[in-house]
């Protein structure tokens, strides 16, 4: 670090973006879709590219308008940011500070730590029960600013019910309640397990969503905050003081072909749950213990070999998966889903390694 950087700074913990973004034969790594976007979304990214000398609409009406109606809610009780992580960061900005802290579970989504440290917030952590599991009785954090529960969680994959959501928000009516729904589109019912209908039941909760996921979008930096009018009242003068323009035309236009395109987000989900059910199957015929998971990653371990060194070992076949350096995870590796090809290609490089193990 340079001699200049502030004090508050020196000892910042910077996030590790989900692993290495190299080139690889299978990337498996950073939870990404597998299949490109919808050509309604490229379209209409194409038409915009046209108008690039003038400054997007800061509230994002068009998109708004749309996920407004998809969702059930008023366009006034939906904020559009540069991704997910940035109503994260507008979030802290706005609820936390010196006195109240911030609580999220201790093995869950990393940047709610870094965010932390990165604005000076002191931390609570809520235990996870021995199969890395979230009880809604621990997540009582009287004093807390906000609570960030990722539901589904990342990395378990595990997923709380809406009356397990219900009973921390509950128990918590004095902070935040942020739901993180980042792969919420990977449940059994497709988005069925949402929390977004509750924000007209609770005033303290904030759900989060984002289209790096399920609607393939990750390169394009476009996620959501769903709230009851004051909060996102709130967050929008955050919003403003940070960097009105905040999404861009592209982003914006991108996004709004997704949404007019549910039925090619809907398949690629399907597609994953498939090749999900698949790879879980296939690992668990080779040993692996496998976390049951709602998501599009699978956390898995194997007794004959720890996660960095199989990680690392399938780098060398040109493989990219997810292993962790904490002490909790790191016997697991963190698969993405790919697809049905690029999973079997994974199962045969694992059979391969795993053949060359002592017995």
């Amino acid at each position: 670090m340079s001699r200049f950087l502030s004090e508050r700074h020196r000892n910042l913990t910077p996030y590790d973006s989900s692993g290495e973004h190299v080139e690889a034969r299978i990337k498996l790594n950073t939870n990404e879709c597998p299949f490109p976007p919808s050509p309604k979304a490229m379209a209409r990214a194409a038409e915009a590219a046209h108008h690039l000398e003038v400054y997007p609409d800061p509230e994002c009406r068009a998109l708004t308008a749309k996920a407004a109606e998809l969702l059930g809610v008023r366009p006034e009780e939906l904020l559009f940011t540069n991704g997910s992580d940035e109503i994260l960061s507008f979030i802290f900005l706005a609820f936390c500070d010196a006195g109240r802290p911030a609580a999220f579970p201790e093995i869950t989504y990393s940047f709610y730590e870094v965010l932390a440290g990165l604005y000076g917030v002191p931390c609570r952590t809520v235990p996870l029960q021995p199969d890395l599991s979230l009880r809604p009785e621990d997540c009582v954090m009287p004093g807390a600013g906000a609570l960030f529960i990722a539901n589904p969680n990342s990395p378990t994959g595990l997923v709380l019910t809406i009356p397990e959501v219900e009973k921390i928000i509950g128990g918590n009516p004095d902070s935040i309640v942020v739901i993180d729904e980042a792969y919420i589109d990977f449940g059994p019912d497709l988005r069925a397990g949402s929390c977004v209908p509750l924000i007209h039941q609770y005033e303290n909760l904030i759900v989060t969503q984002t289209f790096s996921k399920s609607r393939s979008m990750a390169g394009a930096r476009l996620g959501f905050g769903v709230a009851c009018a004051d909060l996102t009242r709130d967050l929008r003068a955050i919003r403003d003081s940070v960097g009105p323009y905040n999404v861009s035309a592209m982003t914006q236009a991108a996004g709004l072909g997704a949404l007019e395109d549910e039925d090619y987000t809907r398949a690629n989900c399907r597609a994953i749950c498939e090749a999900r059910a698949f790879t879980a199957e296939g690992l668990r015929t080779l040993g692996f213990e496998v976390i049951d998971s709602v998501t599009n990653f699978l956390l898995a371990r194997h007794p004959k070999i720890g996660g960095q060194e199989l990680a690392l070992t399938l780098k060398e076949q040109g493989i990219l998966i997810r292993s962790y350096g904490a002490p909790a995870l790191r016997p697991y590796v963190r698969i993405s889903i790919g697809t049905h090809e690029q999973m079997q290609a994974l199962l045969d490089a694992l059979m391969e390694v795993l053949s060359k193990r002592a017995p």
